[in-house]
């Protein structure tokens, strides 16, 4: 079996995705799906992340960040950026 390629994106997500427990979730679903990287809310509202992982792993996190009750994400921004390696996933102040 072939095994998937890592890939890496940087996300902005627009809506109401501060204050409601969204980089936790995210940190949490990183763990959860093996994914590294980062996240950080922006002074617009937004929050900023990078996320390395298989492309089922980063669809797999993004949808259990769209299934919170108190998140409601109105866009996401997602561009391809090169690899990082990074080791973890944190959250950024």
């Amino acid at each position: 079996m072939k095994k998937l390629e890592r890939i890496r994106k940087h996300f902005v997500f627009k809506g109401s995705v501060q204050g409601v427990g969204f980089r936790w979730r995210a940190c949490h679903a990183a763990q959860r799906y093996g994914i590294t990287g980062w996240i950080r809310n922006l002074d617009d509202g937004s929050v900023e992340m990078e996320a390395e992982g298989t492309r089922p792993d980063l669809d797999a996190m993004l949808a259990h960040l769209e299934q919170s009750l108190w998140i409601d994400i109105s866009e996401i921004r997602a561009v391809t950026v090169p690899l990082q390696s990074d080791r973890d996933f944190e959250i950024r102040d």
